[in-house]
């Protein structure tokens, strides 16, 4: 699953699993679709920001395994992990924007 955030300013693009883990460090449920206020985005920014100091170094959620079998995926060497706190970046700055230009933040499956 993908999850693709929306301001009226721009769109943004998320695995799901890490997008959801971001959604509930801000506070909210993570359910998908759902959407913040553009009058409660600094308090999900702060709670975000708060909830990465603490946790952000984890890497962020795999992708769930399409097929454990596959023996070809066992022989690649795999790229390290990606933290919490750089997957956070492109949706902090998103939020940002939202912030300063009053926009809400919403967002979907895709």
């Amino acid at each position: 699953m993908i999850v693709k955030f929306t301001t009226r300013f721009g769109h943004l693009t998320m695995l799901g699993e890490s997008a959801v883990t971001l959604l509930r460090m801000t506070g909210h449920s993570g359910g998908v679709p759902g959407a913040i206020l553009a009058a409660d985005l600094r308090h999900a920014l702060d709670e975000l920001r708060k909830a990465l100091e603490v946790s952000g170094d984890l890497p962020s959620p795999a992708p769930v395994a399409r097929d454990e079998t596959d023996d070809e995926d066992d022989d690649r060497e795999r790229e390290p992990p990606v933290s919490l706190r750089t997957r956070a970046v492109p949706l902090i700055d998103m939020i940002e924007t939202a912030i300063a230009r009053s926009s809400d933040l919403m967002w979907e499956g895709g």
